[in-house]
Formats: structure tokens, sequence, C-alpha cells
């Protein structure tokens, strides 16, 4: 296995799987588009990308598969409520919002109903050097998956042939990447399946991409502070330790701390050689309350601690 590691000194944040995104409203259900700043079609001005379908939005109508969708969105949040009721206490509407993962309102009509750009770029701007890869419909994920991957300094985008009897086998090439004082902006989208997030460059270009993970790789994308251990109180630092040692994770990467906007802290952990290809890394996280000295009962989280 050649599974990506970060340089010296930098530290791995969150890996996760991406595309571009796909429409889910009737209109454009099943396709997306390359777009310049005028709204044409660029898909044929992209350098080195291989021939792709020409979609044709659909025409306005078809409400039976817009309530399909919706009934299973409506299920879905049934049977999270359910789960969530049976740990324990209770779960206001506040807090059910981190979890409820979709919506059937759209945030941008115009360019998630009408139309559905996954790229948005005028000539020689950074969206337009994105990896033709990251198209589903040029590179199926049954044959091909890509990952991003978030460090302290840099958004990188690999990717690996895939095969179904060895989901483990990771052999990552490096697509592309960008130095994170590149991203101006992510917008969490949460039209229908909740999963696709926009991120906007330094120059005004942006992308829609899709994970299943959608919170873990976008997390670390703009500026976050990061809380040195030794600037942890003896307390918070104690606590720190236990969470570790009950981990069980010899192969793990040191600890990562966060302070939420909430008040309460974030520390995780990655173990870097244990890549799956369709979670990418998973992290280990624990909240600690406002004094850091133990965990957040869970009725007292917020949506920034998801």
């Amino acid at each position: 296995m050649d599974i990506w590691q970060p340089e010296p000194g930098e530290t791995l944040l969150a890996r996760a799987l991406v595309t571009f995104a796909t429409g889910e409203a009737t209109r454009v259900s099943g396709m997306r588009w390359f777009r310049d700043t005028e709204r044409k079609d660029i898909q044929h001005e992209l350098a080195g990308w291989p021939e792709g379908p020409v979609y044709t939005a659909r025409s306005t109508g078809g409400a039976v598969g817009r309530n399909t969708v919706k009934g299973a969105a409506i299920a879905l949040g049934v049977a999270v409520m359910g789960v969530l009721s049976s740990v324990g206490g209770s779960v206001g509407p506040d807090n059910y919002q981190a979890y409820k993962s979709g919506s059937d309102t759209p945030d941008d009509r115009n360019n998630e109903v009408l139309d559905f750009p996954v790229m948005w770029a005028a000539p020689g701007t950074i969206a337009r050097t994105l990896p033709w890869q990251l198209d589903p419909a040029r590179s199926p994920e049954k044959h091909y998956r890509t990952h991003a991957i978030v460090t302290d300094r840099r958004l990188v985008i690999v990717g690996f042939p895939y095969s179904k009897k060895n989901d483990k086998l990771i052999e990552d090439e490096v697509l592309w990447e960008i130095p994170l004082d590149k991203i101006r902006q992510v917008k969490p989208r949460r039209y229908k399946t909740g999963t696709d997030a926009e991120i906007v460059f330094s120059d005004g270009s942006w992308c829609r991409l899709r994970s299943p993970a959608r919170e873990k790789f976008t997390r670390y994308l703009l500026p976050h502070e990061i809380i040195r251990l030794d600037a942890l109180t003896p307390g918070q630092r104690t606590t720190v330790e236990k969470f570790l040692a009950e981990s069980d994770a010899p192969n793990a990467a040191p600890p990562v701390v966060s302070l939420h906007a909430c008040g309460h802290y974030r520390v995780e952990f990655v173990v870097p050689s244990k890549v799956d290809s369709f979670f990418g890394l998973t992290e280990n996280p624990l909240i600690m309350d406002a004094q850091g000295i133990e965990a957040a009962k869970f009725e007292d989280l917020h949506p920034d601690d998801f």
C-alpha cells in the first residue's frame, strides 16, 4: 500500500471520500455542469479532461420524484430521533438540527433546482484546475475513488483504483493540492442529501463537492485554532490522556485539540495507516465541557459540536 502521509511538522487533520456533487431536484437529477461566470458550459475548455456527457435539464414538473425523496428523508428523521432517544436524555430541536442531514428547501434555487453547476470558474481561476477524476461520470466510483485530505497547511485530492474485493487496498496518487489560505469560504449545502459543500477559492471561483463525511473534511478548511497540549491546564491534559489510553490506538497521530464557538473543546485523533476506501480516516472524537475537565453531557451538546 502507498498511503499519502504529511510532511514532517505537518498535522494531518482529516481524510474523506469526495466527488463532484450530483443534482437532486427533478429538473437536474443525476446531472452536473461546469460553468463560467456567464453560465456557459466549459467542460470542453478544461485542460487534460477526457470527454464527458453533455446534459440537458428536464422541463419543470415531475413532483413524484420529489415526494419520494421527501418521504425517505422524513422516515430517516424518525429513525434517527428513535436512536437518539434510546441513549437517554432529551434531544431538543437545536441539537437535532445537528443530526438532520438534509432539507427540502433549496439554499440556492438557481444553482440547485434550475441548474446544477459543480464548478463556477472564469478563465484562469483555481476551480478550473481541479482534477477530472472527481467527476463520477468520467471516473465511476466502482473503479476509482477520490479522497480529500486536509492538513494544517493544505487541501490535497488523491485518487486510487478501487477494488470491491479489498477496500483496504490504497495506492494513492496525488491529483491536486492547494494551500488553505487559497480557500475563502466553505458553505455547507443542505438541500436534499445534506452531504454537499461549496468551496469558494480566493479568486472567487468555486466548486461543489459531495462527501458522506462532509463535516469531517470541511471542519478544518478555514482558519482553525489548534491548541497545543502543553497549553492545556493540568486537568484538561489529564482528560485528554485518559481518552487516549481508553482508545487503545498505539499507532495514532498526536491528538488535535480545538475550541468550539460554543465553548466546548474538541479532542480527536486519527490513525494515518488505517484508511478505508469509503470512510477515509476515521476520527476518534471527544467533546469536553467548557472547563475541559470531563466529557460534555449529551443533552448539553450544541450544533457546533457535531
